[in-house]
């Protein structure tokens, strides 16, 4: 099947016991058994429930994956993913990722026992120097959050695999219809499934998908053994948002690219943060692993004081000022104080991330509207 197809089908088909079209949402803590031992696959919801099986389905075969595992939220599907390593290992990761990433990262896992090196993947060169004897995994995101940079996939992949390390990506900002991290070589995709996949600002979920049968091991494991498992109307939920990604993705990424036009004609606007601009630093490596460029721009005012860029962020009314991105509503948020509030200012500013930069997450309204929003805000200021 294609995509589309795939967005609408994957993982699902109608209920055996009344043919219902959509997935039921089985409100279920346990399931009972012929005999001890005797069950259809399903014993306690914890491990296992028919509504998180067809939301995992689902998602794997949108990333090209043969397992698909999902948990409570993107940072719990990031975890699990660090709880299938061991103290003393090393990780290198993007140093321009995600805030929440960089805390669980550094003020959980280094409790623990767990090295993390953050270099600027771009060059693959500095990943290179960043490896060590005991590193196990390479962390990359890209396009990166909120900085937007590019990272080579498959350069990436092939460097770390050299040196014995998996490689995780973190697709949530181009999801699976953009990109598919998997066929480029990585060995990991983990999702925020709050983001474009639910694409409805109502639901917290996280999935890791996979074609290496030992990590869905480590992976079922957690899921077994910590806990971290979304509930059965949260899968149901983005089971529902992906039938409906292809629509949103596509008009999204219209409604971003003629946003970054207007950006970057006005003379009020400094620098413009995008990887469809053929100026930008990663455009070509973008072009290549990328369907389209994604819907989140970023941007940085002339007057690039911290209290201008709050000033028009203040005065939206169609972009809401909401940490968060990819549903159907256009975000307008501050980085350095927001999602990115937990890293350390110096190690923010060492990465590029200024405290005046705007990241927008471009929705599915009339673009439009959305445009005379932001040219409204900006007469403002």
């Amino acid at each position: 099947m294609r995509f589309a197809t795939q967005c609408v089908h994957a993982g699902q088909t109608p209920d055996p016991s009344t043919g219902a079209v959509m997935t039921p949402v089985y409100f279920t803590s346990t399931f009972a058994q012929r005999a001890p031992g005797d069950h259809d696959g399903y014993e306690y919801a914890r491990v296992h429930n028919p509504t998180r099986t067809a939301l995992e389905g689902n998602l794997a075969a949108l990333e090209g994956a043969a397992h698909g595992v999902a948990f409570a939220s993107g940072v719990a599907a990031t975890d699990a993913v660090l709880k299938g390593l061991s103290a003393g290992d090393h990780v290198v990761a993007t140093n321009d990722l995600y805030g929440g990433t960089y805390r669980l990262f550094t003020q959980v896992y280094e409790r623990f026992g767990l090295t993390f090196t953050f270099a600027d993947l771009t060059d693959p060169a500095n990943l290179e120097a960043a490896l060590q004897a005991n590193t196990k995994l390479v962390w990359l995101e890209t396009p990166t959050n909120p900085l937007l940079r590019i990272l080579d996939i498959a350069r990436l992949a092939d460097i770390a695999h050299a040196a014995g390390a998996d490689v995780a990506v973190d697709n949530t900002f181009a999801t699976p219809m953009l990109q598919q991290p998997l066929a480029l070589g990585a060995d990991l995709v983990v999702h925020s499934a709050t983001k474009y996949l639910g694409g409805h600002s109502d639901v917290i979920l996280g999935a890791v998908l996979t074609s290496r049968d030992d990590w869905n091991e480590r992976l079922r494991f957690q899921v077994k053994s910590t806990g971290a498992v979304p509930g059965p109307m949260d899968c149901f939920l983005v089971l529902r948002g992906t039938k409906t990604l292809h629509l949103r993705v596509e008009r999204a990424c219209a409604n971003a690219e003629k946003i970054v036009a207007f950006l970057a004609d006005h003379p009020k606007v400094g620098a413009v943060l995008y990887p469809g601009l053929p100026s930008h630093a990663g455009h070509d490596v973008a072009k290549r692993q990328m369907a389209r460029y994604g819907a989140i721009v970023s941007f940085t005012l002339k007057d690039d004081r911290v209290e201008t860029a709050h000033a028009l962020m203040s005065r939206t009314n169609v972009f809401t000022l909401a940490e968060s991105l990819g549903g159907v509503e256009s975000l307008i948020e501050h980085p350095a104080s927001m999602t990115h509030g937990s890293i350390p200012a110096d190690v923010r500013r060492a990465a590029g991330l200024s405290d005046s930069l705007i990241r927008l997450s471009v929705g599915v309204e009339d673009v439009q509207d959305l445009i005379d929003d932001l040219s409204a805000a900006l007469d403002t200021v």
